[in-house]
């Protein structure tokens, strides 16, 4: 059984930063790919970011390049999500979601697990 477990979201002005984790457990993770999508309020969930877990390919979200790095850490089997510069349409609810086929492509339908989510919200 998958579980990914999101951590780190929270309050923070905007400029500032904040590193979102997501511990996953239950697998074997050399063959996924790990992702990031968010959901604002009264909007659909859309694609932040994706890696292979191995680290050889990441894709973003044209609206974060720049702004946001996602990573893993094998030994902690945990991805990371380094938010930089935020604003506040960043304010989202952030969720973790793992594919094991490796896709980093940005369309849900390609998204096995998913976790519960965290809440960012960026004040002006």
């Amino acid at each position: 059984q998958v579980q990914l477990v999101e951590s780190g979201g929270g309050l923070v002005q905007a400029g500032g930063s904040l590193r979102l984790s997501c511990a996953a457990s239950g697998r074997t993770f050399s063959n996924y790919a790990m992702g990031w999508f968010r959901q604002a309020p009264g909007k659909a969930r859309v694609f932040v970011a994706a890696i292979r877990w191995n680290g050889d390919t990441t894709s973003y979200a044209d609206s974060v390049k720049g702004q946001f790095t996602i990573s893993t850490d094998n030994a902690k089997n945990t991805v990371y999500l380094q938010m930089n510069s935020l604003k506040p349409e960043d304010t989202a609810v952030y969720y973790c979601a793992a594919n094991s086929r490796r896709h980093t492509y940005g369309s849900s339908g390609y998204w096995e697990y998913w976790g519960q989510g965290t809440q960012v919200t960026v004040s002006s």
